[in-house]
């Protein structure tokens, strides 16, 4: 990796993170200490953070995930919906990736005790499977992202290159025909781009309240994708400019409420 390569990649670190320690970034770039006291150094003359005892501190404000548990509680009824037609798409025998969205979590609980091979970086979903004694669990690794519960970052992308999977399964905060899909966190963002280079097929699970955002950090486009996995919440003109797209599109029925 450059040396310019690498201090951009700590200033996306320490405005992921609020804060981190010189001896945590050595570990992630592989370099002494001192090279990264000496890449402190430089970026906070640039005036792109600022040093701490021990570290370093973000000077940007940047926008927070939403915590995982008010994601969890918010449309819940579509999302598992949603995760259990996807769960129909996991056969034996099959290596998939999960990402940390609650939808992904919602899977995780119902997939069925059988042969499988399991990647993820959301600490939620790990532990559910982890009841699951017929199901081999990977750990992306990375840096802890507290809020989301998951990991991120340059050691959880390059822990994918090694692996290739069948399917891949993933949400997004956002997407629609012309931007695709897209997440207000860029590392999450980058993350699921690299989730979606590593498999033969993407499913993405995304409830309708999603159709039409767009979020700051761009991930892939709707062609990229093998299936939508939407509720019956999106309207009809929707699902034809999608389908029109060459976009397979199943919008899964609702239970009635109340």
């Amino acid at each position: 990796m450059l040396v310019a390569e690498r201090q951009q990649k700590i200033v996306e670190i320490v405005n992921m993170r609020s804060s981190i320690r010189v001896s945590e970034l050595s570990d992630i770039f592989s370099v002494t200490e001192e090279t990264i006291r000496r890449d402190l150094e430089k970026l906070e003359k640039e005036h792109k953070l600022s040093r701490s005892h021990g570290g370093a501190v973000s000077i940007q404000q940047q926008e927070s995930e939403v915590h995982f548990s008010d994601r969890e509680i918010t449309n819940v009824i579509e999302k598992k919906a949603i995760a259990h037609e996807a769960a129909k798409y996991v056969k034996s025998g099959d290596r998939i990736i999960l990402d940390a969205s609650t939808t992904a979590w919602y899977m995780a609980k119902i997939l069925p005790d059988i042969e499988l091979t399991v990647i993820t970086n959301s600490i939620k979903a790990a532990i559910e499977l982890s009841n699951k004694e017929n199901i081999s669990v990977i750990s992306t690794g990375g840096i802890l992202l507290e809020k989301s519960l998951s990991f991120a970052g340059p050691l959880a992308e390059r822990s994918l290159e090694t692996y290739h999977v069948t399917k891949t399964f993933l949400s997004c905060k956002g997407f629609d025909i012309n931007n695709g899909m897209s997440d207000s966190n860029e590392w999450q963002a980058l993350l699921k781009k690299r989730m979606i280079e590593r498999s033969d097929q993407t499913i993405l699970m995304v409830d309708s309240s999603k159709w039409g955002n767009r979020e700051f950090s761009h991930i892939a486009s709707l062609q990229d994708i093998s299936r939508l996995i939407t509720d019956a919440g999106l309207d009809p003109v929707s699902v034809k400019a999608l389908v029109d797209k060459k976009v397979k599109v199943t919008a899964v029925p609702l239970p009635k409420r109340g």
